[in-house]
């Protein structure tokens, strides 16, 4: 009875074992078949699959005329695939011998090189012998190893600048990251819009197996082309732009439709190549770069004081608050007096007696002093503000606000009440007031349209206003005044212009006190030039220069100048191509056939008088005569082509009963001739010319 008691006991102590190993077998399986099951197969798929990223090719930049700014090239590079051998075979060195012939390749020199070599022979892996080959590199190549397994060129897509520095602020650069492969946008355009620019990745697999040679290649994911940026930027006006600007001054220049704010041309200075980041740069090189800031977009994200050019703010505010009127008479003896102290004028001597809009038109400090010994800062400010100025654009790129000045500001900014004799020289640009070229741009534009709008860099981009809210008869002053610049104030030089309507104002900025202007250039004004231009039936445009340091707005004003000389040449340049164009443009609804009848002369816009004086009548017809062409169409009605060859022959007889002339009727009567006749003629004369012209050309 004990031992029976001892068997039961062990029998269930070993259903329990085996219940707990069940339990402990099944527990395994679970988690190696559920949790892991997808790391276990990643991992079993790893040992004979390589999964590798495809980059996709980067969407190109384009102007307002579809030529490219920013595009990609094709970059071929030549690699070594292994063999899977221990060692390199004689035949490898044979070939790479024949190799260095074409490469500048030197691998038996370089110990690395040549161990790079032989892990490469051993393991079926690729070594990268060279880059960028040339055209006359990859023939030669060709011809040498047609169908050699171990030479592989691989070609990928570089990004290239056509224009090279042309824009190059605007355009932006590509940049590598340490935690990117690939070059990324790293300014303007480029990176603005970097998603868009790059595409969607792709992926394949390839198969290899133990030794690591590849057996077959799978297409995961395909990789998708970066779209198409589409700027308001013309190449053509950018380059002028290029071209006349100083190219030892810092500084900006902008064009931009008055209208709908679609920026023509951005050029800051100095500048730099984009291409240059494509590969990697040393620190050096770098820091050398950064002594002349030439990555700073002037024309959107400096600041500089505005000189003469806030006098239309000024005058403005003046004639809204009635503290001065238009008709009224100024006198200029030089300087203007307040609490004591000399507010000189530009023109020491004086001007003499001025109209308010002469004042304008002449810079004369003395009225605008006048105005601001009466008008409150802030009055100022906000008609300042009206103009747009010490706030941004909403241009998509980063930019400055600018500042101006109130009493509110100076007591944050400074701990200090607003003096009126503050006012004075913030009356005529100075102080402590600073703009972008990108916001006078909008100031200007908005004297003309009536109202600011925001600038803009895309095609796509929605035009947005803003009504500016000033009366029309200070407007009209404003326009006026402009002109006056032109015609006989501080700008008459670009009045040399003809032909093309101009409104524009100079300004010269101070940047420190007078007394230091010697001291050397960082010291010197800022020049200023603006303008609303207007050429036949072109759309206007607001151009905005700005140079830093030069001392006079003169040189300024001649960039101007230089720039609207060769923008009429472009314009009437284009306009004699599209002539040229429409001249040689033959109808799509017509083209030659030998067995149809040539057009009458009512159908060629082609006066009898003008062939009779340049060609004779027998050789009227030419290549150039083309005949109705039946439609590619199904249901084309044969009977209806030729009805209209029948009309074209009573249009022909109906001329032939009206003579104008022996010339005129010896072309009526060819046209009157049998179409098999006058094909026959055709062709004998066309075969004359031919063997006349191989006489001439053998003697």
């Amino acid at each position: 009875m004990h031992l029976s008691s001892r068997t039961s006991n062990k029998i269930e102590a070993l259903k329990i074992g085996c219940a707990i190993i069940g339990s402990l077998i099944i527990a395994r399986l679970l988690y190696l078949q559920a949790s892991i099951a997808y790391h276990l197969h990643t991992r079993g798929q790893k040992n004979f699959l390589r999964v590798t990223t495809v980059q996709p090719t980067r969407g190109t930049i384009v102007d307002c005329k579809g030529r490219l700014l920013a595009t990609n090239r094709a970059v071929s590079d030549l690699y070594w695939v292994g063999s899977g051998k221990k060692i390199c075979s004689t035949d490898t060195m044979q070939q790479l011998e024949k190799l260095q012939a074409i490469l500048p390749l030197r691998i038996a020199d370089h110990d690395e090189r040549i161990a790079a070599l032989k892990q490469a022979e051993r393991k079926n892996g690729s070594l990268l012998l060279a880059t960028d080959l040339t055209f006359e590199q990859l023939s030669q190549i060709e011809e040498l190893f047609p169908d050699d397994e171990h030479i592989r060129v691989l070609t990928r897509f570089k990004r290239l600048y056509p224009h090279d520095t042309c824009a190059c602020h605007t355009l932006g650069y590509l940049g590598h990251l340490e935690s990117s492969t690939e070059p990324i946008g790293r300014m303007g355009l480029e990176q603005i819009y970097e998603r868009k620019l790059r595409g969607q990745s792709g992926s394949v697999a390839k198969k290899i197996n133990s030794f690591g040679k590849n057996l077959a290649e799978i297409e995961l994911k395909r990789a998708l082309s970066g779209h198409t940026i589409y700027t308001t930027l013309d190449i053509d006006i950018q380059n002028i732009a290029e071209t006349i600007f100083p190219e030892h001054e810092a500084g900006a220049l902008i064009v931009m439709d008055a209208k709908d704010g679609g920026l023509q041309a951005v050029l800051s200075r100095p500048s730099f190549n984009p291409t240059l980041f494509l590969d990697h740069i040393d620190q050096a090189s770098w820091q050398k770069m950064q002594e002349n800031r030439p990555f700073l977009n002037r024309a959107f994200n400096a600041c500089y004081p505005p000189g003469s050019l806030f006098k239309l703010v000024t005058v403005s505010a003046a004639l809204e608050q009635h503290i001065i009127k238009q008709d009224a008479l100024w006198y200029c003896n030089g300087y203007f007096t307040y609490h004591g102290r000399k507010y000189g004028c530009h023109l020491h001597t004086g001007h003499g007696q001025l109209s308010t809009c002469q004042a304008l038109a002449h810079s004369c400090n003395i009225l605008f002093y006048t105005i601001g010994k009466q008008i409150d800062i802030d009055v100022l400010a906000q008609y300042a503000n009206l103009f747009g100025l010490g706030k941004k654009t909403d241009i998509s790129f980063a930019e400055k606000e600018g500042l101006v000045p109130s009493r509110a500001w100076k007591r944050a900014a400074k701990g200090e009440r607003w003096w009126q004799g503050e006012t004075l020289s913030a009356a005529i640009g100075q102080s402590f007031l600073l703009v972008t070229p990108i916001q006078i741009a909008r100031m200007i534009g908005s004297i003309f349209t009536g109202y600011l709008v925001q600038p803009r860099l895309l095609q796509t981009d929605l035009v947005v206003t803003t009504p500016l809210r000033l009366r029309t008869e200070t407007i009209d002053f404003l326009q006026r005044s402009m002109k006056l610049v032109v015609e006989g104030g501080t700008a008459q030089r670009i009045n040399a212009v003809k032909n093309i309507t101009i409104h524009g104002k100079t300004s010269t900025a101070q940047t420190s006190l007078l007394q230091k202007r010697d001291k050397g250039k960082e010291y010197m004004e800022h020049a200023w030039f603006v303008a609303h231009v207007q050429y036949k039936t072109e759309r206007p445009f607001v151009i905005v220069v700005c140079i830093e340091n030069c001392g006079s707005s003169k040189i300024a004003t001649q960039v101007v100048k230089d720039f609207l000389q060769r923008y009429k040449i472009l314009i009437d340049g284009r306009a004699t191509k599209q002539q040229d164009d429409l001249a040689h443009e033959i109808p799509l609804a017509y083209q030659w056939t030998e067995a149809t009848t040539p057009l009458p002369l009512s159908l060629m816009n082609i006066t009898p008088t003008e062939q009779a004086a340049d060609t004779p009548a027998e050789e009227f017809i030419t290549d150039n005569i083309v005949a109705p062409m039946i439609p590619d169409e199904p249901d084309t009605d044969v009977t209806s082509v030729t009805d209209s060859h029948q009309q074209m022959h009573n249009e022909v007889s109906s001329a032939a009963a009206v003579p104008t002339g022996n010339t005129e009727q010896k072309q009526v009567m060819e046209h009157q001739e049998p179409s098999e006749k006058r094909t026959r003629r055709w062709r004998t004369r066309k075969r004359r010319t031919q063997d006349q012209q191989t006489e001439q050309d053998a003697g």
